[in-house]
């Protein structure tokens, strides 16, 4: 049962878990920023400002250094992608994500801004106009095209980042595009070494700029390719059942060996994918949705495309591969005696998995389920099983939003009421994003501290 000295300990789990990770994560940002300072003084030392005589040579030197700080940009863009399990362990994927979006613009921006500026401080030295030069560079410079490709696919990349239009795209759209980063540094590489003054007239410089490639592709397939092919030789994963939750839900139940090594943990999300035909080069992140064991895990899944409307189809003995588990959306963050957890239609599955490893006094925990439709209760006899073993409060709000009644759910005052004592609770909180951010204004206003809210949102590029 829960005591005074559970909570305490909860608290010291969080910091001191993963010093690895957190000397990994140091390391890696170190890195990144020393060489982000060697290439701006690499800029200095070949002229960047000295050299500076004229308007062309002023936005050429310009151009020089946002081109060199964009292509660096794309390299960082790369790990943030690489699914490095310290970063990630230490850093939070929620935050990852959010790092990889600006940088991801900021990138663009630089190389956008790199190829106006030497553009125009070419046309001004040559004294010729913008497109004549650019079509000059275009046609007598090495890599120039490829460059240019390159550039193309990086605003397609962006802008298919965009909400609206993500949300438009299908994923398998979505994937392809965002799949096209790597051939664009690629490309971009091609015209960096022959046509870079810093790295085409010092051996040395270029020996660097090119270890930063190697080292950033190492770590990409280390960690991208051969860690999940090592881990599907050890753990063996294949789908055990496939269970009709609803008309448009089901869990998956994989088996596997020594699962205990993933060390995955209720409340974190992996990568999945099934190696069945038209499925086996797509992986989509889903949360476990209970508890894992030592020879199995569950995800439960609803249809909300055409892939996720497929995998009722799955047949038992069908191979699996899973990346992860990412994510610190764990029972680890509790700080306090009293929790309350709070999921929003299918977002009910981290934290079903959270529940289960939860403990406490009767009437220290509470669990809120806020659904449409009653159909869209799914777990809902495991919750009530749970609730009871547990003393556990469970709480279905089930309505439709236009609905007076069920408007006033998870209000200030609504959620007062289930739970009176809230701002001594700590707050897990999973659903989709509008519900996520009206909930946590309204736990706020209801006095929760916001350190006391926990939270996580998973999407993963390409």
């Amino acid at each position: 049962m829960a005591t005074e000295a559970h909570a305490i300990a909860a608290r010291r789990q969080v910091p001191t878990q993963g010093i690895g990770a957190r000397a990994f994560a140091l390391l890696l940002g170190g890195g990144v920023a020393v060489n982000g300072v060697v290439l701006v003084w690499l800029w200095l030392r070949g002229g960047g400002i000295s050299a500076v005589a004229s308007t062309g040579a002023l936005w050429t030197s310009i151009g020089r250094l946002t081109g060199l700080l964009g292509a660096y940009l794309a390299l960082v863009q790369v790990l943030l992608l690489a699914r490095l399990p310290p970063l990630e362990r230490r850093v939070g994927f929620d935050r990852l994500t959010v790092w990889h979006r600006v940088n991801g613009k900021l990138c663009l921006y630089l190389v956008l801004a790199h190829t106006v500026l030497i553009t125009l401080g070419y046309a001004a030295m040559d004294q010729v106009g913008f497109g004549r030069e650019f079509a000059r560079l275009l046609s007598s410079y090495p890599g120039m095209i490829a460059a240019t490709v390159a550039t193309g696919m990086m605003v397609g990349l962006v802008f298919s980042s965009i909400a609206i239009v993500r949300r438009r795209l299908p994923y398998e759209a979505w994937y392809a595009v965002h799949f096209t980063a790597y051939a664009a540094i690629a490309l971009g590489y091609l015209h960096q070494i022959p046509t870079g003054n810093d790295f085409s007239a010092a051996p040395s410089q270029a020996t660097w700029w090119i270890a930063l490639y190697v080292a950033t592709a190492a770590l990409l397939i280390a960690y991208r390719v051969v860690r999940p092919i090592v881990r599907a030789g050890r753990h063996r994963l294949r789908v055990s059942e496939v269970v009709r939750e609803s008309p448009d839900t089901v869990s998956i139940l994989i088996r596997g060996r020594n699962l205990a090594a993933l060390h995955a943990h209720p409340g974190q999300f992996m990568l999945w994918r099934f190696l069945t035909p038209g499925r086996w080069w797509q992986s989509h992140p889903f949360s476990l949705s209970a508890a894992p064991s030592g020879d199995m895990l569950r995800i439960t899944v609803k249809a909300a495309g055409h892939y996720t409307a497929e995998l009722a189809d799955i047949r038992p003995g069908a191979s699996v591969l899973a990346e992860g588990p990412f994510g610190r959306f764990v029972a680890d963050r509790r700080t306090r005696r009293r929790v309350t957890l709070i999921a929003g239609g299918i977002g009910v599955t981290p934290l079903r998995a959270i529940l289960e490893n939860l403990h406490g006094e009767p009437g220290e925990i509470t669990f809120i389920h806020r659904v449409v439709h009653e159909h869209d209760c799914v777990l809902r006899d495991e919750l009530e099983h749970l609730g009871r073993r547990l003393g556990a409060s469970v709480h279905h709000l089930i309505g439709d939003h236009r609905d007076p009644i069920a408007a006033r759910y998870l209000t200030r005052e609504h959620l007062l009421e289930l739970v009176p004592a809230l701002a001594d609770n700590d707050v897990f909180l999973c659903g989709p994003p509008v519900m996520m951010d009206i909930t946590r204004r309204n736990l706020v206003a209801a006095g929760v501290p916001a350190a006391q809210i926990h939270f996580e949102r998973f999407a993963l590029a390409a």
